[in-house]
């Protein structure tokens, strides 16, 4: 595994306007999202094309019809039966279009459209660094993320982990006092494992509990990778802390790379089999660290490059979130014609390519393009592919 350096000078998504949400506009983006086929670019490309989460609901049935697909759009009911249920468990919903959501997570290129968070909102909107690793770990290796995460605490950055047992539930303990978000695989009120139900009280009311999923929901084993992918993107670089060769940790650092997150891995003995993963890291081009500062003095030069991020790294700093008013209503754009959706088909193939490329091949307006991109995703006739390159599906 290589380690990309700087993801900023990756290609981004344009940015979502974002603005303060009323009760309705909440319940727009949520009806939205829990919709059919409308994930994490549908969203984006929606939201950017009609300029608004509720212009964008009111368009889905066109949409739809048009798609020539039978798509459930989530009734109105439904989503605010789960937006109460989040209101009475303390969990505040943030969407990628809102000023609150993590800057640096929604500069990806597939980000959550929205998560549940519970407790502080502001710790989102400092430099985070996710220190990960084994359930099973060492003595040696608990003293480690002890004195990793608690150094990178002072010397301001958040400490981001996934509260399993083991490294997580020790980097979050050492962190408290400078710092804490734990991102969970279940529903932000659901505590597992059990054993760690007082860390996750205390982090509720000191430190921020952060899921993607709704109140109440019971994570599954595939709802671990997916969290990881929250760790690593909202995280400026991934320390891993003792990690089997096969492990869930080893999923996060490869979710690192692939999204131009640093990788920092902390060697082990040779006979352990609990630093084979992390040796492995290292041989792959993972950051080889021994102590918190090597990270801090790796990572130092970067913070203003990232969004969101402070100019200078002090524990008790909190960087504003850059506000992004929305411009004035989006005209939408005319419904595309069978022969416009026919070229795009034309044009498109296994081969992943850019909307500029779609434009280019066709001579139609981007608009209209991704008009019909939209279309045919709701058809679920393309796939997404990372920087926002999309193809046809066999």
């Amino acid at each position: 595994m290589t380690t990309p350096r700087a993801s900023l000078s990756r290609t981004t998504p344009a940015p979502l306007p974002q603005a303060a949400f009323d009760d309705a506009q909440r319940l727009a983006c949520l009806r939205l999202i829990r919709s059919d086929n409308i994930g994490p670019v549908t969203f984006r490309e929606l939201i950017n094309l009609y300029g608004g989460a509720g212009a964008a609901l009111d368009a889905l049935p066109d949409l739809v019809r048009r798609s020539g697909r039978t798509l459930r759009i989530c009734p109105r009911d439904r989503a605010e039966a789960e937006l109460a249920a989040a209101h009475k468990a303390g969990l505040q919903p943030l969407f990628t279009v809102e000023p609150g959501y993590p800057p640096s997570l929604a500069h990806l290129d597939q980000p959550p459209p929205m998560l549940y968070a519970r407790g502080r909102i502001d710790l989102l909107h400092r430099p985070t660094v996710a220190v990960v690793g084994s359930r099973n770990a060492s003595a040696a290796g608990l003293s480690l993320t002890r004195t990793f995460a608690g150094n990178l605490g002072t010397a301001g950055f958040v400490v981001v982990s996934g509260l399993a047992r083991g490294i997580d539930a020790v980097a979050h303990d050492a962190s408290l006092a400078t710092g804490t978000v734990a991102v969970v695989a279940g529903g932000a009120d659901v505590v597992y494992p059990p054993e760690n139900e007082r860390l996750a009280a205390t982090i509720a009311s000191e430190g921020c509990i952060l899921s993607e999923m709704p109140p109440g929901f019971q994570a599954r084993a595939q709802d671990f990778p997916r969290r990881n992918r929250i760790i690593s993107g909202m995280s400026y670089g991934v320390v891993v802390i003792e990690a089997a060769r096969r492990s869930g940790t080893l999923i996060t650092a490869r979710l690192a790379g692939e999204q131009g997150r640093d990788v920092f891995a902390v060697p082990g003995h040779p006979l352990d089999p609990r630093a084979e993963g992390t040796n492995h890291l290292i041989k792959q081009g993972a950051l080889l660290v021994t102590d918190a500062a090597d990270v801090v003095e790796h990572l130092r030069p970067q913070l203003s490059q990232w969004p969101g991020s402070a100019p200078h790294l002090s524990a008790g700093a909190i960087a504003e979130p850059t506000v992004r008013r929305p411009d004035p209503p989006i005209t939408p754009p005319p419904l595309p014609t069978s022969q416009d959706q026919a070229a795009v088909l034309s044009a498109l193939g296994p081969a992943p390519v850019s909307l500029d490329a779609l434009v280019r091949a066709t001579g139609l307006a981007a608009r209209t393009v991704q008009a019909i991109l939209l279309e045919l995703s709701l058809a679920d006739r393309i796939e997404r592919h990372a920087g926002q390159l999309v193809s046809l599906k066999p």
